[in-house]
């Protein structure tokens, strides 16, 4: 009797290490590789979007940032429950996917939901929407970061010292209502402001909040504009063989009355912990997109910007 209890002991204490520290100390990457292989860009993209609808996820919104890519920009359920439980969790409504044609092979690769949970401190891990784009499109493994980062570096993240962290976002506009705000922004992205495209807006149930994603372009010729481009932005920084492409679009939020967006060196620096501080494809490169991008969102949201 007393054997068995003691079997029975070391057995439940290894069911309790499933959930232990030692599970919340694992190291965890931006990306997910789905697949890659031979084909067509545009038949890749119907084929993704078939499997995720068929998974029970909704396309809220495409966004080619430029040839050769394409995001999806995804929500279902499971999404838009944590988001309402969570504090700005319309930060994390959505998750992207990403379909890169790379010298002939064709990338699917997506935001890895339990990553992102941690980095915008939701209320819930995500795993079940990790397991449900995995079941839908394949996993190959994370990428996007050597070494990863565990979910308690993840909640209190920033790149370097003094710079900003998850709760250091840019307060790009303030208005009377949560209502008024709605309105100041759609109204402000249908005037194609500093060259902000809508891609798709998704409004978290029961709370007065909403996810905005958009598009950022330039000239790229003109240093005024080309440093808030995706595609100046992404020609510097992702250049590694596995393309981050659902990096992309940006975004930013409506909550109550106020709009915010994460601050371009956290919200680059999350999906590219890696980067380097200078040298070749570094930060330096682009040392003048964070403010670029937040004139850009901040006209975006019919604000006012002015500067540092």
């Amino acid at each position: 009797m007393i054997r068995l209890r003691t079997l029975l002991a070391v057995a439940f204490a290894a069911l309790l290490s499933l959930h232990s520290p030692a599970q919340a100390n694992e190291k965890m990457k931006p990306f997910v590789l789905a697949s890659q292989g031979a084909g067509s860009l545009a038949a890749t993209v119907t084929d993704t979007t078939s499997k995720l609808q068929n998974a029970g996820f909704e396309i809220a919104g495409t966004y080619a940032p430029y040839d050769g890519a394409m995001v999806l920009i995804i929500t279902n359920d499971a999404l838009k429950a944590n988001a309402a439980k969570s504090e700005f969790g319309a930060y994390g409504v959505a998750q992207r996917v990403s379909i890169t044609d790379v010298k002939g092979t064709v990338q699917v690769a997506y935001t890895n939901p339990t990553y992102m949970a941690a980095a915008y401190r939701m209320a819930g891990d995500l795993a079940g929407v990790s397991s449900a784009l995995s079941a839908a499109l394949g996993n190959q493994g994370e990428f996007g970061s050597e070494n990863g980062l565990t979910a308690k570096e993840l909640s209190g993240y920033h790149y370097a010292f003094l710079m900003e962290y998850f709760d250091d976002p840019s307060k790009l506009a303030k208005y009377d209502s949560y209502a008024d705000a709605i309105k100041g922004v759609e109204a402000a992205l249908a005037s194609n402001k500093s060259g902000t495209t809508l891609v798709t807006r998704i409004d978290v149930p029961g709370k007065d909040e909403s996810y905005f994603a958009v598009g950022l372009s330039g000239d790229l010729a003109n240093n005024d504009t080309k440093f808030r481009s995706d595609t100046f932005i992404m020609s510097e920084i992702d250049f590694k063989d596995t393309r981050s492409t659902a990096h992309l679009p940006y975004e930013f939020i409506v909550s109550g009355n106020q709009v915010y967006a994460l601050y371009a060196r956290f919200r680059i620096a999350i999906n590219f912990p890696d980067l380097s501080m200078m040298g070749d494809n570094s930060f330096m490169n682009i040392m003048a997109s964070p403010e670029a991008i937040r004139a850009a969102l901040t006209e975006a949201a019919g604000g006012e910007f002015k500067g540092k």
